[in-house]
């Protein structure tokens, strides 16, 4: 039984709804959460600033044992440097820069089909770049050949965290806002008596009554090949018979329209590929907070999507749970 996607009527009521309940959490919670990440990344950089003796060496053997130091050192420079304007101005592959630097996730890591020449000679004009741009203001012991006070070390550390956060403001608030949409969902199950499983566990193996977090659960992409597409929340019903496929649920908040509309695409195409790959009766549900206005839902309604709203979870009940 659809839950809102076959309800347009209730679309700009419940759109006005979401929108405050996310603006009311961002003015209390965003600014905490932004804090926390920025001190984590203080942290980080500090370590970043003693594996390069405070930006006194950036050569090709000590960033090769640090790759992902490279992302904090684009903060050090003036101006700060995006990815590509450093892989310009160094004359180096854009892919090589993302493969050292990393992700907030997936760390760091030297590319295994690069010579060491090759990749020694790649290094050597990144670090020179940001050598010659480092910015005196922040690092003013650098060009006078001295060793910064612990002072001017936190500064720095402070700084470049700051700016590194403001690269990320946006997945930084959209993380704090999944890990309290999934703490809500949890609470609300374990509310109704179901039993939380540990991540990783297959979704194949869950008893009705259980679900879990971040599971992946393979698919067929257009090309045929299986890959594994990671799912928020897997819930399997109470009143599930034996072999029935559980409920995919995924969280998505939105601080703006337009990046809703931008996204929208990619509910549907994993929505098909689920289809495509386990038949017609897979269940996949949103679960929304934000900025999600009419031309979206309708987009994800046309595609069979369903959605239960943030501010109304016990609409869930209305998927069997």
């Amino acid at each position: 039984m659809p839950v809102n996607l076959d309800k347009p009527h209730l679309w700009k009521t419940d759109v006005a709804a979401s929108v405050d309940l996310y603006n009311t959490w961002f003015m209390r919670f965003a600014p905490e959460a932004f804090r926390q990440a920025r001190h984590r990344t203080a942290d980080g950089v500090l370590a970043d600033l003693a594996h390069t003796n405070h930006l006194a060496d950036l050569s090709p053997p000590v960033l090769r044992q640090r790759p992902g130091v490279l992302r904090a050192l684009r903060m050090c420079t003036a101006p700060p440097l995006a990815l590509d304007r450093l892989a310009g101005l160094a004359g180096v592959n854009r892919s090589l820069l993302l493969t050292l630097e990393g992700t907030e996730s997936v760390p760091g890591r030297l590319p295994p089909r690069m010579l060491g020449a090759e990749l020694d000679a790649q290094l050597t004009r990144m670090g020179d770049v940001i050598a010659t741009l480092t910015d005196e203001f922040i690092f003013p012991w650098v060009a006078a050949g001295l060793t910064p006070t612990p002072a001017q070390e936190e500064r720095a550390a402070s700084i470049v965290a700051d700016r590194l956060c403001n690269t990320l403001a946006d997945p930084i608030i959209r993380n704090a806002q999944e890990k309290r949409q999934l703490a809500l969902i949890e609470a609300w199950l374990l509310a109704r008596g179901y039993t939380a499983l540990p991540a990783g566990t297959p979704y194949t193996a869950m008893a009705p009554g259980t679900f879990a977090f971040r599971l992946n659960v393979p698919v067929k992409d257009t090309a045929g090949k299986s890959i594994n597409l990671p799912v928020d929340a897997v819930v399997q019903p109470r009143g599930a018979a034996p072999g029935d496929f559980p409920l995919l649920i995924e969280a998505k908040s939105a601080g703006d329209f337009a990046n809703t509309n931008k996204r929208r695409k990619e509910e549907a195409q994993k929505y098909a590929q689920l289809r495509a790959t386990h038949g017609p009766g897979v269940r996949y549900v949103l679960f929304l907070c934000g900025y999600f206005d009419a031309g979206y839902l309708g987009y994800e309604a046309a595609e069979g999507i369903d959605w239960v709203w943030e501010h109304r979870p016990d609409d869930m009940t209305d998927l069997g749970l």
